[in-house]
């Protein structure tokens, strides 16, 4: 193999692409004699790309971490407009010297196949007109986080954001969760045409891309540059039967038990997230600091390099993780490609859910420290179906370790809680993701026909809740879902990873120890592999099937039915 020598330059200035387009244009024109020629353009190039991912991921986590200042979304914007769209070009130019070089077919075929079949699919794809759209798209994507971002409530004699206020749906009074519901549900409903407008012209231009790509539809287009190898749209189709025949019955009979054990019928949308029992909310820290310093003993104990991983990310500010006014809505994983450290972002207020949320994004953590070293940065990321994996895995995996922030009583709560969230986050993902296959599928539609489209929906895979007198905000849900509006389609590989995590677990409850040797092996492949073949180096299945889907949900609801 080629040295990974270090080729850009560290203080190479990023935001300027006068400063990046010698380096890129040096490339391009770079003479290709043999094998390991090209493989060292393949480095050198993915050497130049993480500098430019980094900075990237900088500008785009300072407009996160506070809508509204200015200077950062001035300098983000500066280089969504001014820098990318310079840059895609050149960058396709490299994808084809890179693709259809004399050479390529002489290059390692187990190290290199999975490189040169993505850029085969980016040269397939890349059109100079789609570079405009695609910045306005982004633009609007930050439109949108600036509206849901600066989304408080005063309620209880205070000014709350929006995750602050969950805290209330989980108080035993009853009166107290309806009326922090409605809070929440009329704040949203405020910017309901500013949100449906961002998306009506988001669809217009998604669709213009796909029309210029050479495509019906926008869910096609997706779909290829996703570079789904391993299964369809059809597939997905598939995926949605499977869970409506096997896993939205047991979430309506939970439904059912819920009402019974709150005496309450039928239940309303405020009744979800109450502890059946009358006991009160899961509370397992006060403040972020607590949070950390659980987490790396709850990873010091599990093993196998978790807790050494986990405490290099306390140092250099990867973590950002308390909730506050400005704040850009859920969380996520960043990795910083040049410098390859992690950066973890989130919305705590010291609720159950923000621990599984720390834990799930430790878990994207450990996979870009696991596959940190590889030198190619195409390499450092997976494909999202298995990354995923990884997160939801560590929701399961750290259960048996919660006892760093909860009681053992507490502790099966949380088993309880995670195990019942397999149908509800599996019916959720079918409802978004059917949702997207009819939206896209659909170009043209109205505002109407998307909320009739919307309801059907709720209807097939919704929870058994009556919405008498909140319609309105029922209709308006999907507002929440970040994703639909800056990453289409990016859901579906929620509900394949959740069929990976469900294993995962399985297998740890034979053998923790050697599940976690699985989950690392699998992990640090990063994407160096087709995405079957991750599945199988952690130890799991890849299958989109119902025989699948059956099995899992036979394995979950014994554990429920027992408990």
């Amino acid at each position: 193999m080629a040295s990974p020598r270090p080729y850009a330059p560290s203080d190479l200035d990023a935001t300027s692409f006068a400063a990046l387009e010698p380096h890129y244009r040096e490339l391009l024109g770079r003479a290709i004699g043999s094998a390991d020629d090209l493989e060292q353009l393949i480095l050198d190039r993915s050497d130049l790309d993480a500098l430019v991912a980094e900075k990237s991921a900088n500008l785009y986590i300072a407009t996160t971490r506070n809508t509204e200042d200015k200077a950062a979304e001035a300098a983000y914007l500066g280089f969504v407009r001014d820098v990318e769209p310079k840059l895609k070009p050149l960058a396709s130019e490299l994808d084809r010297k890179i693709a259809t070089s004399a050479q390529a077919d002489a290059l390692p075929a187990a190290r290199y196949e999975v490189l040169l079949r993505a850029l085969r699919v980016d040269i397939e794809l890349f059109r100079e007109a789609n570079i405009p759209l695609e910045t306005e798209l982004a633009e609007l994507d930050q439109k949108y986080n600036q509206t849901i971002g600066r989304m408080t409530v005063e309620f209880e004699g205070q000014v709350r954001t929006m995750p602050q206020m969950a805290r209330f749906l989980e108080e035993n009074d009853r009166g107290l969760r309806e009326r922090a519901w409605k809070a929440i549900a009329a704040r949203r409903l405020q910017d309901r045409d500013a949100i449906d407008g961002i998306y009506d012209t988001m669809l217009g231009l998604r669709h213009r891309i796909a029309l210029n790509a050479g495509f019906d539809n926008f869910r096609d287009f997706q779909h290829r540059r996703f570079k789904r190898f391993d299964y369809t749209p059809a597939d997905c189709m598939k995926m949605h039967a499977a869970i409506e025949e096997h896993l939205v019955p047991i979430q309506r009979r939970l439904d059912a038990e819920r009402a019974r054990e709150l005496a309450t019928s039928p239940l309303r949308p405020w009744d979800l997230a109450v502890d059946v029992k009358g006991r009160k909310p899961l509370r397992p820290f006060e403040n972020a600091q607590q949070l950390i310093d659980g987490c790396s003993r709850m990873f010091h104990s599990m093993g196998g390099g978790l807790g050494d991983m986990f405490d290099t990310m306390r140092a250099g500010d990867c973590l950002d993780l308390e909730s506050r006014p400005g704040k850009a809505p859920g969380g996520y994983q960043y990795q910083r490609q040049y410098s390859r450290t992690p950066f973890i972002f989130m919305n705590a207020a010291g609720m159950h859910r923000d621990l599984v949320t720390m834990v799930h994004e430790a878990g994207h953590a450990f996979h870009s420290i696991l596959s940190k070293d590889d030198p190619l940065v195409d390499y450092r990321n997976s494909p999202t179906e298995f990354a995923e994996v990884a997160s939801m895995s560590m929701e399961l995996l750290t259960l048996p370790y919660h006892g760093e922030f909860y009681s053992e009583e507490e502790c099966r709560r949380a088993l309880r809680e995670r195990l019942e969230k397999f149908p509800t986050i599996m019916t959720w993902i079918a409802t978004i993701d059917a949702f997207q296959h009819w939206i896209y599928t659909n170009p043209g539609h109205t505002r109407t026909q998307r909320t009739e489209a919307w309801r059907a929906l709720m209807k097939r895979f919704g929870n058994d809740v009556a919405w008498d007198g909140c319609e309105d905000a029922r209709d308006a849900q999907w507002h929440r879902q970040l994703h639909l509006f800056g990453m289409p389609f990016y859901y579906i590989e929620y509900g394949i990873a959740e069929t990976g995590a469900i294993q995962m677990w399985l297998n740890a409850r034979r053998d923790q120890s050697r599940a976690l040797a699985d989950y690392r092996t699998g992990l640090a492949l990063g994407g160096s592999r087709p995405l079957p073949e991750l599945f199988r180096a952690a130890g799991l299945r890849f299958e989109l099937s119902s025989a699948l889907m059956k099995e899992l949900a036979t394995e979950v609801d014994r554990e429920l039915v027992a408990g």
